[in-house]
């Protein structure tokens, strides 16, 4: 059996990534951004959900809009920053998380979308 590196495994993902906005036009404005950057091969928006947290030493509570980005470990970094560039808020909430399965035609149509496959060129 022939054993994978490092790096494959980390082609082999995907990421979800997702940020909260307080309108819907927020989060549509920001999502075109980082698609047309091809850093998210998809976006959804949803809500709004109710929101409960601290925000400096207070408890606060807001609607808000969950945005959900479908992207690639390789891309992160380059995410996170056009996130942070673009985002309303002070301190967004960027969260990513990694999958544990994925069908192979969407993996292999989110690697098209994200130009992942000259990655694996390299």
């Amino acid at each position: 059996m022939k054993r994978k590196w490092f790096w494959e495994y980390i082609m082999d993902e995907i990421i979800l990534v997702a940020t909260t906005f307080e309108t819907k036009q927020d989060a549509e404005k920001v999502a075109s951004i980082v698609l047309e950057k091809r850093l998210a091969g998809c976006a959804q928006i949803s809500g709004p959900a109710t929101s409960i947290y601290w925000w400096q030493g207070t408890l606060e509570k807001a609607q808000e809009y969950i945005l959900t980005l479908k992207s690639h470990p390789v891309v992160y970094e380059q995410l996170e920053n056009a996130l942070i560039d673009n985002h309303p808020y002070e301190t967004p909430e960027i969260i990513a998380t990694t999958t544990s399965h994925c069908s192979s035609d969407y993996k292999r149509w989110l690697d098209d979308q994200l130009n992942i496959s000259e990655c694996r060129k390299t």
